[in-house]
């Protein structure tokens, strides 16, 4: 499957908020619990630096059999977000500087089939392009789709977070990773 990666908009808003649920809801990415809006979304875009963007995933080709579009929710003719990414800030610390936390978040019907991937590699090339040293992250030891894309595109395991949050009740750890740029 190609994909086409781009920045997202405030147009986006919706399809990301749809995603970014989603990932709430399955509890597999985030120790983010309460739901959030578009319009909080279109804040959250707003609010943030050039140096620490948010980019999309949009299918380069049309669907095939099996491979169903997303809910659509930017409208007709507008392509859909089936995935989306961002450097995020680490640290306040301007010690910190050099270092992006990211995020990615895939569409429930679409994960599994490389946008993850893509949209990975774009964020180490833009790590590099906004003069970022090292890129992190923080995953779920249960995640392992997540895991196995991590070490693929080259991160490396340098702990474990015991118990670092609770979801439904029960203490998760997370698995803390790194990737020099």
């Amino acid at each position: 499957m190609d994909y086409r990666i781009r920045p997202a908009t405030e147009a986006d808003a919706a399809a990301i908020c749809l995603i970014y649920n989603q990932g709430i809801e399955d509890r597999l990415a985030t120790l983010e619990t309460e739901l959030r809006t578009p319009d909080e979304r279109r804040q959250w875009l707003r609010a943030r630096s050039p140096r620490h963007p948010v980019i999309v995933a949009e299918r380069a080709e049309p669907a095939a059999a099996g491979n169903s579009p997303p809910t659509p929710v930017s409208g007709p003719g507008t392509p859909d977000p089936i995935a989306w990414a961002s450097l995020n800030v680490f640290n306040a610390r301007d010690a910190y500087r050099h270092v992006a936390d990211i995020s990615i978040y895939v569409e429930r019907s679409w994960r599994g089939k490389g946008a993850g991937r893509v949209l990975l590699a774009r964020l180490v090339e833009l790590g590099r392009e906004h003069g970022f040293h090292k890129l992190v992250l923080s995953a779920f030891p249960f995640n392992a789709g997540g895991l196995t894309l991590y070490d693929r595109l080259g991160f490396r395991t340098v702990g474990v977070y015991k118990e670092q949050g609770q979801l439904d009740g029960r203490w998760v750890d997370t698995i803390v990773m790194e990737r020099l740029l």
